[in-house]
């Protein structure tokens, strides 16, 4: 694709020689897939992926050396070893790849592929977050020196024929990217595995030039969402930018799954914050300092009977904001639940002064009344005066692991409630895009499946 050309009209996704592992040198494809890199967040989660097996991915996606450019270095001198010993090899011919996931009634079906890379002001992938330039600039660094997708991006797009009720039914799409996908689904897979996590993963390849054109023609007119990977994105234009004599070759493309949600619909879950530097008893000392700033409650009970506590808040604010109209401005309550002492503390109601004080005024009444907003704005920025800086703040997925590392290390965990998608959709839609890591959408494909090699064009 020329990138100086006129702005492209949908999706363009284009078949590509997927790097997989050979089954015969690897104890189990199980063994050696890792969760996306941003979610292997514990050491002993990193070190568990790590003495799974010899070849597991986290050691290209997540390698560890003294420094930066070591890492990077190590990580390529390892995929090389692993491409010269067999461990990894191409396919055979150029393929779309229709990728399941599957866990007790949860399924999920997308097709893997190389998409052409588009920027947000040309309204065909839609970031909805804001990304970290250090996080950008490391994986950046990582694919100059593997030169290699090493993981896919999840996209979303809604298509017209699927049934979100009834996702199995496969006579709910006839035609398009749907109906391909739940065609393939019914042959004999390239691959299957279940992994620790339970998921069963099945992949398949579409090289039929039928069915590749099939998808061609469907996507051409879509348009389609960030769910996982605004850093891979933003990585992905940052290294277009520097092969501009390759307008049309490989580095103008970049390896992702494209769900379509009006079929397999997403989960959307939270991104929790630890604040490594501030203790509990300093944030809700920080908080009575500022008399009505929120209403703060401790309480008792488990963890299960807190996060119910908070979703009941968070819950409770979003009917006061429905039942008051779009137009009513700030939301009834925003709610967070604090923890890292031992206890959970549930903070909401902010007052409304506050929040008009805090948060900017230049942007839609759906971005200032997230959580996820107030969080930063009012709490880190304003009350806690917390930086937004690794040193400071980490981003953690899981509710159970953010709790542990807090009370492990007398800091805060601040706990949020997943925001719903379609506000999500609608704020990219205003080109609007919401503090970093707001969102964490689900379930997020396996890496080490299928990588694919810029280096083969």
């Amino acid at each position: 694709m020329n990138t100086t050309g006129p702005a492209p009209k949908g999706l363009r996704l284009i078949p590509f020689r997927g790097l997989r592992y050979v089954p015969e040198r690897v104890g189990s494809l199980a063994a050696v897939t890792s969760p996306p890199y941003d979610v292997v967040v514990r050491p002993d989660g990193l070190h568990h992926l790590e003495s799974a097996d010899p070849h597991n991915i986290v050691r290209l996606i997540l390698p560890q050396a003294a420094t930066a450019a070591d890492r990077h270095r190590q990580a390529a001198s390892t995929l090389r070893r692993w491409l010269a010993e067999g461990v990894l090899a191409p396919d055979p011919e150029p393929a779309l790849y229709v990728y399941e996931q599957r866990r007790g009634d949860l399924l999920q079906r997308g097709v893997i592929g190389a998409l052409a890379l588009s920027t947000p002001a040309e309204g065909v992938v839609l970031p909805h977050e804001d990304v970290m330039p250090d996080i950008v600039e490391d994986r950046a660094a990582l694919m100059r020196a593997t030169a290699t997708n090493l993981e896919p991006l999840l996209l979303t797009y809604r298509g017209e024929d699927g049934s979100a009720d009834s996702p199995a039914d496969t006579t709910a799409a006839r035609n398009g990217t749907t109906a391909v996908v739940e065609r393939t689904a019914l042959r004999e897979p390239l691959l299957s595995t279940t992994t620790e996590d339970g998921f069963c993963h099945r992949l398949w390849s579409v090289t039929d030039p039928a069915e590749l054109a099939e998808i061609e023609s469907d996507l051409a007119d879509r348009q389609a969402l960030i769910a996982d990977g605004h850093h891979r994105w933003a990585t992905y234009l940052r290294l277009r930018e520097e092969h501009p004599a390759s307008a049309a070759g490989p580095w103008a493309y970049g390896l992702v799954l494209l769900v379509d949600t009006a079929r397999h619909p997403l989960q959307v879950r939270a991104i929790h914050r630890l604040l490594h530097r501030m203790p509990v008893a300093d944030a809700l000392a920080a908080l009575e300092a500022v008399p009505g700033s929120f209403r703060v409650r401790t309480l008792e009970g488990t963890l299960p009977e807190a996060v119910e506590a908070l979703s009941d808040a968070a819950n409770a604010g979003t009917e006061a904001r429905e039942g008051a109209g779009a137009g009513a401005g700030f939301p009834a309550n925003n709610a967070f639940l604090l923890a890292g002492d031992g206890r959970f503390h549930l903070i909401d109601r902010p007052d409304a002064a506050l929040l008009a004080h805090t948060v900017r005024a230049d942007r839609p009444a759906e971005w200032r009344a997230l959580d996820a907003t107030v969080l930063h704005s009012t709490l880190l920025d304003h009350i806690w005066k917390i930086p937004d800086a690794p040193e400071h703040i980490s981003y953690i997925h899981d509710t159970e692991a953010a709790v542990e590392q807090a009370e492990r290390h007398g800091s805060t965990a601040v706990l949020l409630h997943p925001v719903r998608e379609e506000v999500v959709r609608e704020l990219a839609r205003q080109a609007v895009t919401m503090p970093r890591k707001s969102t964490s959408f689900g379930p997020k494909p396996a890496t080490g499946l299928v990588l694919r090699s810029l280096a083969d064009g």
